[in-house]
């Protein structure tokens, strides 16, 4: 297993859709173990591959207090959403230290296949639905602060690319 870099915003590539996993073999189980520590390292309790720079439909997940139930999502659809809505605060390991509020469905179904290819699906609500739904998000190339006013993004934008000089990165 290793460390992958996690691209941050505003860098374009978290803009690109993912494309679905045709077959998920030992090159997608190995990406899947990669996510996984990366998260981990990270203090994350999602990943979606979009963020390490591989555009394809693959989603780690674990908002388990003891990190000790990991949840794999290839090729996830939410298949039903609840009409009640919840606002929380919502980070992003693409966009370190930055939280803010965004408005999510309550509960959504979701199917995808596991790590071995088997499809399946589950029921999430609260922070998982949460997850869910973020992650989601980056496979169609989308960052949680597109749900803010041009007004924070323009800021999170402008203090991330400072950020990025700071630190010696590109942006």
């Amino acid at each position: 297993m290793s460390l992958l870099p996690i691209l941050r915003y505003p860098d374009p590539r978290l803009n690109k859709i993912a494309r679905p996993v045709i077959q998920v073999d030992e090159r997608i189980r190995q990406l899947v173990s990669d996510m996984f520590e990366t998260m981990y390292e990270a203090r994350g309790i999602g990943l979606a591959a979009t963020q390490v720079d591989v555009h394809e439909r693959v989603i780690v997940i674990d908002v388990s207090e003891e990190r000790n139930d990991p949840l794999v999502l290839i090729n996830p659809r939410i298949v039903a959403a609840s009409e009640e809505m919840m606002v929380g605060d919502e980070g992003c390991l693409s966009v370190p230290t930055i939280y803010d509020r965004v408005e999510r469905h309550a509960q959504v179904q979701v199917e995808a296949l596991d790590r071995n290819g088997q499809r399946y699906e589950f029921e999430a609500d609260g922070l998982l639905s949460v997850c869910v739904q973020h992650e989601m998000d980056h496979l169609l190339g989308k960052v949680f602060v597109e749900y803010l006013s041009p007004l924070k993004r323009n800021r999170i934008r402008s203090k991330m690319i400072k950020r990025g000089r700071d630190d010696g990165e590109s942006a």
